[in-house]
Order: C-alpha cells, then structure tokens, then sequence
C-alpha cells in the first residue's frame, strides 16, 4: 500500500472503473461509483480540481484499466548533439513525442511524433527504455502512464514548427535548455546518450 494520495486515488479511480465494466449488479455498481467519488475527493484534497469535471474526465474510461503509454524519440547528431523541441504548452524543451494512438505500433507512434513535432523523418532503431512516468521525477499528474524511449536515426527531412511545437534545435548535452520535465528530463537525455554510444546496453526498465 502506497502512502502516496496521487497513487491511491488513481488506483481507486482504476478499481472502480474495472468494476463497472464487469459488474451487472446495480448495487455493485452504486459501491464502484462511490469508490470513484473518494478517489476524486482525495485527489481534491491533493491538487484541488473541479470534482465534477475529474468525475467526467474519469468516467471517460471504460473496461479494464490499464497504464496510459507516451513514447519519446532521442535522436543525435554527428557531434553527439541531441534534437530537442520547444513545446508551445509551456515554452520549454523536450524530446519528440506524445501519447501512442490506437493502431500505431510502438515504432509508428514515435516516427509520427518525430515528424509531427519537429519536421525530420526518422527511423525507430532501439527500445532504449520503459520507464513508469511515477518514478522518474516528471511531476504528478491525474493518470498512470509509462514512457518508452527509443533511439532513432534521421533519415530526411528539415526542421519544421507545429501547432505543438514553436522551436526545433539540436543542443550540447552539456548546455541542455529548460526542460519540459512531465515530458523528457536531463537525465533522459543523458542517459539515452549512454545508449546511443553502446548500442548493446540492454533496455531499461521499471
């Protein structure tokens, strides 16, 4: 049992939603729903958002609940720079990428971000990481999501702006700009580096 209240909430959010899907029993499905209304008000307690407004982004979810799942793509230059993008949410950098869409596979969900985001086309070479967002210092955030990070190599393409994005620039790793920290951290990126150079490493993994 966590004694963290962002954690608990979510996992009551999840155990109610899952028992909804399955139960045919009214009076079941009563206690689920009033297992989702203290999720929301300990989450309340925690963030303070509209209860009303968590209670329609929730009920939004339907079937068996499971981890949302981001991926993000890091790309090096010749001189070992990183290819970072400006996200126009909060005016910082991150690596390419986003949430997977449904019929993508992993490799076609990150080379579509990249492409999205930053104008190059670039090819998934290596799963170099599946992280729970949870345990990597990203900040709190309403779902449970994991990050996969992959490495990829540019293989066309030219920078280009998005409606998500307002900058597209490669960086040093010793002179990274502010980071987008729910997004992609520091560490990340130095750490896909370490990938990028010993592409035998094996996986990371949580």
């Amino acid at each position: 049992m966590t004694d963290d209240p962002l954690a608990t909430a979510r996992r009551l959010h999840a155990l109610a939603r899952t028992g909804l899907h399955f139960s045919a029993d009214e009076y079941d499905r009563e206690r689920y729903r009033e297992i989702e209304g203290i999720a929301a008000e300990l989450l309340g307690a925690q963030l303070p958002p509209d209860l009303q407004r968590l209670r329609s982004v929730w009920e939004c979810e339907s079937g068996y609940v499971t981890p949302k799942v981001e991926v993000r793509g890091a790309t090096f230059d010749a001189s070992g720079r990183v290819l970072l993008v400006r996200e126009r949410a909060d005016g910082r950098w991150t690596l390419p990428g986003g949430w997977a869409d449904v019929n993508e596979s992993p490799s076609q969900a990150v080379e579509k971000e990249i492409a999205q985001e930053s104008g190059y086309v670039a090819a998934a070479v290596k799963l170099a990481a599946l992280y729970d967002r949870s345990r990597h210092g990203h900040g709190p955030t309403l779902f449970h999501s994991w990050k996969a990070f992959f490495l990829c190599e540019i293989r066309g393409g030219e920078p280009r702006l998005s409606y998500e994005t307002d900058a597209v620039e490669f960086f040093a790793l010793g002179a990274l700009p502010g980071m987008s920290l729910g997004r992609s951290t520091p560490q990340q990126v130095h750490r896909m580096h370490e990938h990028w150079i010993a592409r035998e490493l094996p996986t990371d993994f949580d």
